[in-house]
């Protein structure tokens, strides 16, 4: 069958590309601005893609169009899909009706972590010899891929909130039936499709109607959104996780006072059951851990096995990834875009390095951050570092300047990525740690700045 995929290039289509090949499918697909690692992944599987969205890649006809969320009315080749009678679908629809009938789903949802999360559970379920089949948001390194068709029953996939196709206005995570469910937490997010916090409790809400009355419900207990979801109705099994003890938390996590969470032990209803010690630090990753480790010892993995394969977690790409240390300037590369996020994401790494200082960059480009939604929390989500600057790129729609009052002097904002660059360079010291923070390519800040650095340490005889 030739499967043509509209929106390759996004993680989750290509994710879907890579599970078709590998289902004996020629794949094709179209895409704009192809970047790492998804055009890497692609090149690396042989699949062709045309760059734009013109009708003439509809010719040959293929069997099926797989229309990624990134598709709306009036791009010419979604008319041309419509006029011709060529079968079309979502890609969470096709997945499920090609990959997931029959195996059992372990879906991982929630507005933050999705894809560490969804990651640790897969490598649980790899070192414990199950072959699981996966789709992540991210590339995780111990696999190399974001996706793989994998062997039956297990599936691990990251379940997103987010809308479906342009036909299709449902959670993506609605099509997947899972029997093991992860729901992380819930924020307003998604402001560009969900009007309020309620709409998207009531979507989660949906998620849950799907979880057979056998399967599991891992949940945040300390998470006041996912509670009123599970409160409109639950007929499957709920086990709860915090970082510390709170009502219905079966499982939490101890560490020594003021740690990193890169030691903890995981405590089931209070009682030791075994020692995570691993690369990872921060204490949202903590709490990713315990969920991982309940939904692992579902499908069958004991919780000290499971524990033990966090070892050898390697993280996730654009997760606080080190992408250079220059001139003693350790430089990280993350995809935090929420102020939750942001806040967790400088907590962590204040745990990790002490009083060193800590430089945080941003790009505000999330569609609900554009929107302004976050306005008001992004100053204090920025708190916890030593400087700051922020991107406000070109018809931004509102003023960062009036967010970031409550930080004074040690927060600039540009509108120039050259000055940027330029700024950073200048202001670097040795011994710093300098966070990217954007859920996109950043005008390519991450290998300028590196390279910019490398340029002046080299003057410099260093």
């Amino acid at each position: 069958m030739h499967v043509h995929i509209l929106g390759i290039a996004g993680t989750f289509m290509g994710g879907i590309a890579a599970i078709a090949r590998a289902a004996g499918h020629r794949v094709t697909g179209s895409d704009r601005n192809v970047y790492p690692p998804m055009s890497t992944q692609l090149e690396a599987l042989g699949i062709e893609i045309v760059q734009g969205y013109e009708p003439a890649q509809l010719k040959p006809a293929p069997d099926v169009v797989v229309v990624g969320n990134v598709m709306t009315r009036g791009v010419p080749v979604i008319e041309a899909l419509l006029s011709s009678g060529i079968p079309y679908t979502s890609g969470p629809e096709w997945l499920a009706e090609n990959v997931l009938r029959g195996r059992w789903v372990i879906a991982v949802a929630g507005t933050h972590g999705k894809t560490s999360t969804t990651s640790m559970l897969t490598w649980m379920l790899e070192r414990a010899g199950l072959e699981p089949g996966f789709l992540i948001g991210g590339v995780p390194p111990n696999f190399g891929v974001s996706a793989r068709l994998g062997r039956a029953p297990y599936f691990v996939i990251e379940a997103d909130e987010y809308d479906t196709a342009f036909f299709d206005k449902r959670a993506k995570f609605v099509h997947y039936r899972p029997r093991t469910a992860l729901l992380n937490n819930l924020e307003f997010d998604h402001a560009d499709i969900y009007p309020d916090v309620e709409a998207i409790e009531r979507m989660f809400h949906q998620l849950v109607r799907t979880i057979p009355g056998d399967g599991l419900i891992v949940a945040h207990a300390a998470d006041p959104h996912l509670n009123r979801a599970l409160a409109l109705g639950c007929w499957t099994p709920v086990e709860g996780f915090s970082r510390t003890p709170v009502a219905g938390a079966r499982w939490t996590a101890a560490a020594a006072e003021g740690s990193d969470y890169s030691e903890f032990r995981v405590l089931e209803d209070g009682v030791a059951r075994a020692t995570v010690r691993w690369s990872m630090f921060g204490a949202h990753n903590a709490e990713n851990a315990l969920a991982a480790i309940a939904c692992a010892r579902h499908v069958g993995v004991p919780v000290e096995q499971a524990a033990a394969a966090l070892e050898s977690f390697q993280g996730i790409k654009r997760r606080m990834e080190i992408i250079g240390q220059v001139r003693n300037v350790t430089v990280y590369d993350d995809f935090a875009h929420h102020p939750s996020a942001i806040a967790t994401t400088i907590d962590g790494l204040r745990r990790r390095v002490g009083k060193a200082r800590i430089v945080a960059v941003l790009e505000p480009r999330s569609n609900t951050m554009k929107m302004g939604v976050h306005k008001d929390t992004l100053g204090a989500s920025l708190a916890g570092a030593d400087a700051i600057w922020l991107y406000e790129p070109p018809g931004l729609g509102w003023t960062i300047a009036d967010s970031i009052r409550s930080l004074g002097a040690r927060a600039r904002i540009v509108n120039d990525i050259d000055k940027l660059v330029a700024e950073l360079v200048a202001a670097v010291k040795p011994g710093d740690h300098v966070i990217l923070m954007s859920n996109g390519g950043f005008g390519g800040l991450h290998g300028r700045l590196l390279e910019a650095l490398r340029k002046t340490a080299s003057a410099a005889g260093r």
